[in-house]
């Protein structure tokens, strides 16, 4: 009977359950590890972004007005530079109402400061804060109506800080006392302050609904106007 030969073990590994067996070796047939080189590397931490998880309650407060403050001019930078809208008012989607807020007392403190007597600087200062709010919080809602693509606190803010120019209006009139000259500001300013609001909101609108949705715009800065004008 002829003798069995067994197979031939590869070299570099050794079984342990045979006679004269070693160690097992992961190597190649000298035996060596791989070089560190070789083998892939890689880290469990994840990149991070030195904004991303931040928490703004911690950051001074003067950090924070700075911020809001920035973010404010270049909100007026797009109302009043026709340059600055070809990006089609990305920066006026990021809404806030600081702004809107602060162009209303603005307006009413100056229209109030004109008044004749106490009861007329009280109706002219509440008078300006009923306009603004409730009239753009109206033309908002009739956008949405027609299934315009807005939120309804991001076109209160395009809407009040689209009164700037008016708000400057205002200010000259106040200060030069001339009727021809007052009313050449307030016409400068409601088309300034109209062309930079349609703008925004026609873009959002549907294309057989723009009128529609552009029509109260207007009627709402010609109320503002018409008001710093017999003011």
């Amino acid at each position: 009977m002829q003798g069995f030969d067994p197979p031939a073990r590869e070299a570099g590994y050794a079984s342990p359950g045979f006679p004269g067996g070693g160690a097992v070796s992961l190597g190649g047939p000298s035996g060596a590890l791989p070089s560190s080189s070789s083998m892939p590397t890689g880290s469990m931490e994840q990149p991070t972004n030195s904004l991303q998880g931040r928490c703004t309650l911690d950051e001074p407060v003067t950090e924070t007005i700075m911020r809001d403050l920035r973010s404010i001019g270049t909100k007026l930078k797009y109302v009043m530079l026709p340059r600055a809208r070809a990006d089609r008012a990305h920066g006026l989607r990021e809404w806030d109402l600081w702004g809107p807020l602060v162009l209303c007392l603005a307006l009413g403190i100056m229209l109030s400061m004109q008044a004749e007597d106490s009861n007329q600087a009280s109706l002219a200062f509440a008078l300006v804060f009923v306009i603004v709010w409730v009239g753009s919080g109206i033309v908002t809602l009739n956008a949405l109506l027609l299934k315009g693509k807005i939120s309804f606190f991001q076109s209160v803010c395009v809407l009040g800080y689209c009164i700037f120019p008016l708000v400057i209006a205002a200010f000259c009139s106040m200060l030069l006392q001339v009727i021809w000259l007052k009313a050449i500001f307030v016409i400068v300013g409601f088309t300034w302050s109209t062309g930079a609001s349609v703008g925004f909101m026609s873009e959002l609108l549907p294309e057989d609904r723009k009128a529609l949705g552009v029509y109260p715009v207007w009627l709402f800065y010609v109320s503002i106007a018409w008001m710093i004008l017999i003011t």
